[in-house]
């Protein structure tokens, strides 16, 4: 198959997820939405001169998703349950190509991971989802697993995407930290403490009352230290944040929220959380899975909205602690939230807040558009190449420099 370029130089040959199997006889095949122009999202207007520049610093700094879910979901939602019970989900492989990623924590299928419960977060489900996906990604050579620095570096200089395989939480590991080991030998190397529920680990933005980082929280913290895990709290409760912040030895991420001054749920992070985040060196990627990073100023979520947050946040903590993590999907990703609202708590991450509803994230709807759009707009706001070069990839990567092992 021949390999196209495409852009920012990536080498993609065409492949499609499970091509080495023969659909109908090794699996069910179901009717995917599209990857690309699926809806009518705008390209942020910029220059001719604009765009040369936003394609330079494409092309000559590392750009890191802190956090997306690059699958393909169906596009009838009737198919939902049922291709979610074979854990064998696709990812967007030409939508990757144009994405102009050089890596991308993906969060795999996470708490709607419903293999063999209702209810998600299984560690046979785990385990299952993350070998399919690993199992896929094996047999082609675009994007390849990313577990040190070396593997990110590598990747942006052969013209591939790392994926970085990850969990928003670490309710699957139950009350047995070791299990910590056993997900980082798979090539887990980033995990999130709690989802919106509580778990051994500490409490979810759901719970009422935040008790905090439980003791075995505290030990699992330690543990993700000395592992080289790298530690996210996008999803937990406000004291359970801080209690994580304080505890662990090396910087955290908030791999995808936004500022809760400008938008008053617990979705998103208040100042206290972040000013503590920065002060030990972490970095916070700013979210966009619809009718999160809304404002004021604008309350129809679109690309406005969600710079509106990074430009808040930068201000506050400083540009070399945010990032992008924008959560982002090919396919309905409004529809995926009506259809697992309780399984993904979205009434209490939005709380009593009233907004207009969106059929997608207008600049920022997928993963293909998202990281190339957000440059443009920063283009089109002068900002530095420098601080541009921070932003998408820099800040992330100094982390990892102290998280992770070798």
């Amino acid at each position: 198959m021949k390999t196209t370029e495409t852009r920012k130089g990536a080498k993609y040959a065409g492949y499609r997820s499970f091509q080495y199997l023969e659909p109908g006889t090794d699996y069910r095949e179901f009717e995917l939405a599209k990857e690309l122009d699926r809806v009518p999202s705008r390209t942020v207007e910029v220059s001719a001169s604009q765009e040369d520049r936003v394609q330079r610093i494409l092309d000559e700094h590392v750009a890191v998703s802190l956090h997306d879910h690059c699958f393909v979901v169906p596009q009838d939602f009737g198919d939902l349950a049922e291709y979610r019970r074979q854990g064998r989900d696709f990812t967007g492989y030409a939508g990757m190509a144009q994405s102009g990623l050089d890596a991308v924590f993906d969060c795999l299928m996470d708490g709607t991971a419903t293999i063999t419960s209702k209810a998600g977060w299984k560690w046979d489900d785990i385990i299952y989802d993350l070998g399919m996906r690993l199992s896929d990604i094996a047999h082609q050579d675009f994007i390849v697993r990313g577990e040190t620095l070396a593997d990110i570096k590598r990747a942006k200089e052969n013209g591939q995407i790392a994926f970085i395989a990850s969990l928003e939480a670490a309710t699957a590991i139950e009350n047995e930290v070791d299990r910590l080991d056993i997900l980082y030998g798979l090539g887990i190397r980033s995990s999130g403490i709690a989802y919106s529920e509580a778990n051994t680990l500490g409490s979810g933005l759901k719970e009422a009352r935040d008790g905090g980082l439980t003791e075995f929280g505290r030990q699992a913290v330690r543990r993700m230290n000395k592992l080289g895990i790298a530690i996210d709290v996008s999803h937990s409760g406000d004291q359970t944040s801080l209690d994580t912040i304080e505890v662990s030895e090396r910087p955290i991420f908030i791999t995808h929220a936004g500022a809760r001054s400008l938008w008053d749920t617990r979705r998103m992070k208040p100042d206290e959380v972040l000013r503590a985040m920065a002060a030990k060196g972490g970095v916070i990627g700013i979210e966009a899975a619809p009718h999160t990073t809304l404002t004021k100023k604008h309350p129809k979520h679109s690309i406005e909205s969600y710079m509106e947050h990074f430009e808040y946040c930068a201000d506050l903590i400083g540009i070399d602690h945010v990032a992008f993590g924008p959560d982002t999907l090919f396919g309905d990703h409004v529809g995926l939230h009506h259809y697992f609202a309780k399984q993904l708590s979205i009434r209490s991450a939005h709380g009593t807040q009233q907004f207009e509803e969106v059929e997608f994230v207008d600049g920022i709807e997928n993963p293909a558009e998202a990281f190339p759009n957000i440059v443009r707009w920063l283009v089109k706001h002068d900002y530095s190449d420098g601080d541009i070069a921070k932003a998408i990839g820099g800040n992330v990567m100094r982390v990892l420099d102290e998280v992770w092992f070798p």
